[in-house]
């Protein structure tokens, strides 16, 4: 039996990696969370409550639980948890636990997003100018240079954190300063050229510099995108596997970017621009998005060969294997119902039109 501890039980990310893992029944799932009403939800064997990740008893609290349960292999599932407790690696390692995460710098590159823009320009690769917006007159400078044919840009917090968090598409002056304003984002708030709506993201694990498993996955709408003032609230509705060779080039490109040995989970998040070339805009690093059971539902389980290479066992996919899974399957989301594996066939057939 492996024990695996894993962050954030009870929410949509670290669910889907539970499910995964579980579908192996030698391993034995461990959920630890800050949120008792989420972590209670959890699919996991057995459940922890821990302070969040920023506070100064996490720290404490989650060496306690590695001492108490020593797992084989501790996963986090958030870019705020990854961060912090990436910075105490050393003590984390030192009760005997396995870890399978990229460097710091490489993490801290990732979840600062215009970081990462300044490493995929660095590269040569094309994304949509960025403006770091510190003062007012970066603001009007964004206004001056980046507006589309309506006069829009793109503002989003370059804080850690997911989920389209703090966007705006915006032509409005007023608005942009009074939104920043608001979220008391000076120095952290990015204004950003507009992209298209269309989306696609590359999931891939790779270990010490060297691809392992990758496939590709559209978005064809997000839960409650209208229910955002961005339209995007980071939680896929409905993905769509695919596979094409740019998305594939681009997106190794943006993790070598990033680092010259990847080692772990890149997430690379694209947008498409107006002439039809996919531009990264993140990389969600060290964890799998919130859709991964879709992977494992289809035949391909992610979690599990990520456990696999972590813990040193037998490998039971072929290395370097690239968009394994089959064009066109559609992951369904919806509110209190299990998520559904389907085709454009089964939709035809279930559905009188």
């Amino acid at each position: 039996m492996k024990k695996i501890l894993v962050a954030g039980a009870g929410g949509a990310p670290a669910e889907g990696v539970i499910f995964s893992l579980q579908q192996n029944p030698e391993n034995y799932l461990i959920g630890m969370g800050s949120e008792p009403t989420d972590l209670v939800l959890s699919r996991a064997n057995k459940k922890y409550y821990v302070p969040y990740a920023n506070t100064t008893n996490y720290k404490d609290r989650l060496i306690y639980i590695l001492n108490e349960e020593k797992p084989d292999l501790v996963h986090f599932q958030n870019d705020l948890e990854i961060f912090h407790a990436s910075l105490i690696r050393s003590e984390i390692l030192s009760t005997g636990v396995k870890m399978f995460m990229p460097d710091h710098s490489v993490i801290d590159t990732c979840v600062h997003k215009y970081k990462s823009y300044k490493a995929f320009k660095r590269a040569g690769i094309v994304v949509p100018k960025n403006i770091q917006i510190s003062t007012d007159e970066d603001l009007k400078k964004a206004f001056r240079e980046l507006p589309d044919s309506q006069g829009k840009i793109w503002l989003r917090s370059g804080d850690i954190g997911g989920g389209g968090k703090g966007a705006l598409p915006t032509s409005d002056y007023a608005l942009a300063k009074s939104w920043i304003d608001h979220h008391n984002g000076w120095g952290s708030y990015i204004a950003a050229e507009m992209l298209t709506s269309r989306t696609v993201t590359w999931l891939s694990i790779w270990y010490e510099g060297e691809l392992v498993l990758a496939q590709t996955r559209s978005r064809q709408s997000w839960m409650h995108g209208n229910r955002a003032i961005s339209g995007v609230t980071g939680v896929t509705k409905v993905g769509m596997t695919t596979s094409d060779n740019q998305v594939t080039e681009v997106a190794v490109s943006a993790v070598k970017a990033v680092s010259y040995k990847p080692h772990g989970i890149f997430g690379v998040d694209m947008t498409y621009d107006k002439n039809g070339i996919p531009n990264p805009t993140e990389i969600n690093i060290s964890r799998f998005f919130t859709t991964v059971r879709f992977f494992t539902e289809s035949g391909i389980n992610f979690p599990e060969v990520f456990k696999q290479l972590a813990l040193n066992e037998k490998l039971l996919i072929n290395k370097g294997l690239v968009n394994p899974l089959k064009d066109g399957l559609m992951w369904m989301r919806g509110m209190d119902r299990e998520p559904m594996l389907v085709s454009n066939q089964d939709i035809e057939n279930k559905i009188i039109f």
